[in-house]
């Protein structure tokens, strides 16, 4: 194994300075010509002195119970901004590489460089012993232009059209995919508009993906719908408004749940929903209880017993309707069903919205407030709905070019990979890999490290990656045996010039957990 200095890049790959000082970097396409003391265009990169270095150290993931022991003696970096709602701790400076042991240090792509043209090396192949296996992780950081964004957004109102485009800064960015339950969803990036639109397009596309990967607030409108504000980890604005709660449910789901509590306290129960409305005396749950029909008709189309679609068109409303006045989506009221004093409860699926009617001699609804009793049903639907969230998922092709950073043959990786031999990781976060052709990976960047995203100009966004296998299957797909250096001698090296994140604990340890779809082979 070899001893090359670990703590920049330039050992192997830098170029020499021209007679003015500059020198070329070599990271990605756009080849910098770089100053003496200044960065490159994506500031990943400088010119120190005639040499090509890395800006941000290396990151380097810790168990909780060392970077507990190293908080304490370690000075914090005051320029280290946490992410209020998680668990991880940033430590600047190890005190001693002694604290630092192979079983307690996972090395991540978060700092280590690229590697363009993509016939180099990575640069970190770092061996390791883990559970009597020799293991090897290849540490990169790929440049994707193929990458996206999925963004989930609890909230039953609606944001736009199915298709509809999505900007930001007066760029198309993205579009609005299908909705799924209780939540509204956006396709935002891809190669299309990164790459395949004016030059503004794809810096605008590029800047959106980048601050939503890294946890920040980004401003979205859609083409004529909502103009909303969405976060990672953070309730949703929506036309100004925050969002507070995640419906319990569809309006069938909710009468469902609540139809047991309900018995007795009213006589009908109308939950109003963009997708299902649910009538609960004409739903099998109303007739388990044995509830006579109310007569109480709603419009839209029935589906089966209780459960009616397209009682209103989407909007800002109850239930994600257009509608604010709940009666109006009352059709008729039979007389031969329904009686004086007849009380009905009308409500949203987050119980955010809420009326309360008897009928009168006519069997006209007149509204009344909600009796005591009743009102605590209304308050455990609340209780019951989950906060509403924003949800970023990077999403990525790593099926390229980024591959011969790993091996000289590079359909082995992918067939290892769809095999389940290797463990993906993106700065230490597990990875679903989508089935398949190529490598397709998908990250929850709450998972990840803060600021574990960067970008190029061409434009893409750099995102770290870590492939995990057994030595033995390493060497026999046709990796880089002569760049090989073993954990040991990275901690040697970087450990006191490295970042050290503590391991978020809803992450499995790699190495505990073997690869995604089994465990780590020897051979």
């Amino acid at each position: 194994m070899t001893t090359r200095d670990l703590r920049d890049r330039t050992t192997d790959f830098g170029a020499e300075p021209d007679e003015n000082g500059l020198i070329r970097c070599d990271a990605c396409p756009v080849l910098c010509r770089i100053k003496p003391g200044r960065t490159g265009a994506c500031d990943r990169y400088a010119n120190d002195n005639g040499q090509l270095v890395r800006c941000a150290p290396v990151t380097l993931s810790i168990n909780n119970t060392t970077a507990g022991q190293l908080a304490k003696s370690a000075t914090p970096d005051p320029a280290d901004s946490r992410h209020p709602d998680t668990t991880e701790t940033a430590i600047a400076t190890a005190p001693s590489t002694d604290d630092l042991t192979p079983e307690t240090v996972f090395v991540t792509g978060i700092g280590s460089g690229t590697t363009y043209p993509d016939y180099k090396p990575a640069p970190f192949i770092v061996s390791a012993s883990h559970h009597g296996v020799d293991t090897v992780t290849v540490v990169t950081e790929g440049i994707f232009s193929y990458c996206g964004a999925r963004v989930k957004i609890d909230t039953d109102r609606h944001l736009g059209a199915e298709c509809a485009t999505v900007f930001a800064d007066g760029q198309a960015v993205g579009h609005v995919t299908t909705a799924e339950y209780g939540s509204q969803m956006l396709s935002l990036g891809g190669v299309h508009h990164l790459t395949g639109g004016s030059k503004k397009e794809g810096r605008v596309t590029c800047e959106t993906l980048l601050a939503l990967c890294n946890r920040e607030a980004v401003d979205l409108t859609i083409d004529n719908g909502a103009r909303i504000t969405v976060q990672a980890g953070q309730a949703p604005i929506v036309n100004g408004v925050p969002e507070s709660r995640m419906r319990v449910g569809c309006g069938s789901a909710t009468v469902g749940i609540f139809a047991q509590q309900w018995h007795g306290l009213v006589d009908e129960v109308i939950v109003v929903d963009d997708h299902i409305t649910g009538v609960l005396s004409e739903h099998q749950a109303g007739k388990c209880l044995n509830m006579p029909e109310a007569g109480v008709k709603v419009a839209g189309a029935k589906s089966t017993p209780g459960r009616y679609f397209k009682v209103a068109n989407p909007g800002q409303g109850w239930g994600g309707t257009d509608i604010s006045e709940p009666l109006s989506i009352i059709r008729t009221v039979d007389p031969s069903k329904a009686w004086a004093g007849l009380r009905l409860l009308m409500t949203s699926t987050t119980g955010e919205d809420v009326a309360y009617y008897v009928l009168d001699e006519q069997l006209q609804p007149v509204e009344q407030s909600v009796p005591p009793e009743l009102q605590l049903t209304i308050d455990r639907i609340g209780e019951n709905c989950e906060p509403s969230l924003a949800t970023v998922i990077f999403t990525a092709g790593a099926g390229g070019s980024l591959r011969a950073g790993v091996t000289e043959n590079p359909v082995r990786l992918t067939q290892a990979v769809a095999r389940g031999d290797v463990t993906i990781t993106m700065g230490g976060a597990p990875v679903y890999v989508m089935p398949g052709g190529g490598i397709t990976v998908m990250a929850d960047v709450l998972a990840m490290p803060l600021q574990s995203f960067g970008y190029v100009p061409t434009p893409a966004l750099v995102a770290p990656l870590e492939f995990t296998l057994s030595q033995s299957l390493y060497l026999d797909n046709g990796g880089h045996r002569d760049h090989i250096v073993s954990v040991d001698e990275v901690i040697r090296q970087l450990g006191p010039h490295s970042r050290l994140e503590s391991w978020l604990p809803s992450n499995p340890w790699p190495f505990d957990t073997g690869v995604s779809r089994g465990t780590i082979r020897s051979s």
